[in-house]
């Protein structure tokens, strides 16, 4: 059996950032002072000409990243993303978001993974937060490969994106000789009928891995990775609910605006079937080894596989108890 590769997608996007610096001379990188934990570093070795650190001044990162994309150039502004969604917050929506500019917010140590850093620094809220910029993308990979694929993709793309990575190095799903991003759509990794699970970021790998465990229980389960939660893929989980009649999202991030909160809008309005949410239960985090404190806030894939059997025998004889009705 082949090695498991694990890798960050933080890695996966200075990975991409250094192949663009040799094939774009439009792209420029900017950062808060975070070089080294953000993966920029390599981009600013190579190409100090084309790196600017703002220091640890968010906000002003924003501005000035709108104001080199109105000169013309493709803008990535780095920093975590409790800085980039959190403390630019208004920057991001009326510097970058209102006027549609060219900027690419790559926000690095995002969710529980961050780890030891604590609450203060374990952003959950940071999709919510972006999905309520309108036309504003957002992509969140599932490892280092469709990280480096999302980020050259982002590249190419005019107007803002919202790039989440994460801290921790996750294994590999991806082989990069053959992957292929396609822009806000979603991909099937497994085909299942009885329930499907959608899931996002380092969620993915878990999904395949309960999608395993169910199987040996007689559940079928269809697997979903959705590497763009804005614009989310209608059909793919349209079809979804349609043909297996019951979802369960997956995310690193709060369950209220996140994906989950993405999919039950979609379902609800079009075709209303049982969805289930795994996440961050609207808490904050808090300080311990990242691998420990997934498992803490049953970011796994137990976790998921749970809500599966649960979401299926919602679909068979819905279970209404009195206090979901007060």
């Amino acid at each position: 059996m082949a090695d498991i590769i694990k890798a960050s997608t933080r890695d996966g996007y200075g990975n991409a950032l250094l192949e663009l610096g040799k094939t774009d001379e439009k792209v420029i990188v900017m950062d808060a002072d975070l070089a080294g934990a953000t993966k920029t570093g390599v981009f600013k070795k190579a190409f100090p000409e084309k790196f600017f650190n703002a220091g640890i001044a968010e906000s002003n990162l924003m501005g000035v990243a709108a104001g080199l994309s109105l000169s013309g150039y493709t803008v990535f502004a780095s920093t975590f993303a409790m800085f980039a969604a959190g403390r630019a917050f208004e920057q991001v929506r009326n510097s970058i978001g209102y006027p549609k500019l060219n900027v690419k917010i790559a926000a690095t140590h995002a969710g529980i993974s961050v780890g030891e850093d604590g609450a203060s620094h374990q952003c959950c809220e940071d999709i919510a937060l972006m999905r309520t910029i309108p036309e504003m993308v957002i992509i969140n990979p599932a490892d280092d490969v469709e990280a480096k694929a999302a980020t050259i993709a982002a590249s190419k793309y005019e107007g803002p994106v919202y790039l989440r990575f994460g801290r921790l190095a996750v294994p590999r799903i991806f082989e990069e000789e053959s992957y292929n991003f396609e822009w806000g759509k979603g991909k099937k990794l497994k085909d299942g009928t009885d329930v499907t699970i959608v899931a996002t970021g380092l969620m993915v790998h878990e999904a395949l891995k309960a999608a395993e465990r169910l199987e040996v229980e007689g559940i079928s389960a269809r697997v979903i990775n959705i590497h763009t939660i804005k614009p989310l893929d209608r059909h793919i989980i349209m079809e979804a609910a349609y043909e297996t009649g019951a979802i369960v999202t997956a995310e690193e991030h709060n369950v209220i605006g996140g994906l989950g909160g993405a999919v039950s809008e979609l379902v609800c309005e079009n075709h209303p079937v049982p969805v289930l949410k795994v996440g961050v239960n609207d808490v904050f985090g808090r300080s311990g080894p990242a691998l420990e404190l997934l498992d803490l806030y049953n970011l796994n894939c137990t976790h998921i596989a749970e809500k599966a059997k649960q979401a299926v025998a919602f679909k068979i004889v819905p279970q209404i108890k009195e206090h979901d009705l007060e």
